[in-house]
């Protein structure tokens, strides 16, 4: 038997401790080769404004098989009264391929995305960094910040959005109720990044929303809002100033335009890139080596993130109880 989990068996099972843990884990796995992630296929459809992408991974050692299929329609708030992201988990047996689960992959795909933050933020942020940012007041904000609380100590966190004003105080109140930390509204995203130690960026912006000189001596920039070529939150100033830690180098070669502009205008190489999460972690590649170093954990999403998260909902789920099970045929 097959097991069904929708968002709200999802969100009762995953805490961001445990995504944290086994996001760790799947880059560590990833690191030392014994993890198998073949490149994202993505379609796009023009006429809906439709995205698609198809992200499959193995990893050996923890038994986290699957695929996950994420989509982003922009026009679906407007026109259908669902979310803009939308994702499925299909989880399969390591031993005999068959279906185990197939999941809601919407919250765990924010979970996931703010466990990597966390994780970056544990290796690379300075240890005694006490002001936290985020730019953007969305679910994906929500979960950056909850990342990064899970990481490190803060006095406060500053958010700041292009969203009206009640939104952005409706946000910031929730978060610092399931953060358990102060929250203040920044004047605007220079007065945020002025002010952080450690940033997360959490929009959909297609050009450039941090000033390079903004930045503080030892600040830690976490950039995940933007994951096209086309696009990028980061600014040349920033990416020149920073040691640039990726998520995978390749991954992000593909599909950051953080990197791949100023790579294609001839203003940053490929071999600037310092290295991956993964390596860092295992301890083959250095990450902060100064307080006054900047650093740029810079993410496009891995599917090893999703299965290992995926792998763990399903185990805790079996041991509550929880969930529908069905067959295929």
């Amino acid at each position: 038997m097959a097991l069904l989990l929708n968002r709200a068996d999802i969100q009762r099972l995953l805490t961001m401790k445990d995504a944290i843990e086994v996001v760790e884990g799947a880059f560590s796995e990833l690191a030392a080769g014994t993890a198998t992630m073949p490149d994202r296929t993505v379609i796009v459809d023009p006429d809906v404004g439709g995205w698609i992408g198809f992200m499959p991974a193995y990893l050996k050692s923890s038994g986290a098989v699957g695929v996950k299929a994420e989509t982003v329609y922009k026009d679906n708030p407007k026109k259908f009264n669902l979310a803009t992201t939308l994702g499925t988990i299909i989880l399969l047996d390591q031993k005999t391929g068959k279906a185990v689960s197939v999941m809601d992959a919407g919250f765990l795909t924010a979970m996931r995305t703010g466990a990597v933050t966390g994780v970056a933020t544990k290796h690379l942020a300075r240890k005694d960094a006490k002001i936290a940012g985020v730019l953007g007041s969305g679910v994906q904000a929500r979960t950056q910040v909850l990342g990064m609380c899970a990481a490190r100590k803060f006095e406060t966190v500053f958010v700041f959005s292009v969203d009206p004003p009640e939104k952005q105080k409706a946000f910031a109140e929730g978060v610092a109720r399931d953060a358990n930390v102060k929250v203040e509204i920044a004047k605007s995203a220079e007065d945020l990044v002025r002010r952080a130690d450690i940033l997360a960026l959490a929009t959909t912006a297609a050009n450039p929303i941090v000033d390079g000189d903004w930045l503080k001596p030892g600040a830690h920039i976490n950039g995940i809002g933007s994951h096209a070529p086309g696009v990028r939150e980061l600014d040349l100033k920033t990416i020149k100033r920073a040691k640039v830690i990726c998520d995978s180098r390749k991954a992000c070669l593909n599909e950051a335009g953080d990197l791949i502009i100023p790579i294609k205008n001839g203003e940053y190489k490929a071999e600037q890139i310092h290295g991956d999460l993964g390596d860092v972690i295992n301890g083959k590649v250095k990450g902060r080596t100064s307080d006054t170093e900047i650093t740029v954990f810079k993410s496009v999403g891995l599917a090893i993130q999703d299965m290992s998260c995926a792998s763990l909902v399903y185990r805790k789920a079996r041991e509550a109880k929880v969930g529908v099970d069905f067959e295929f045929g």
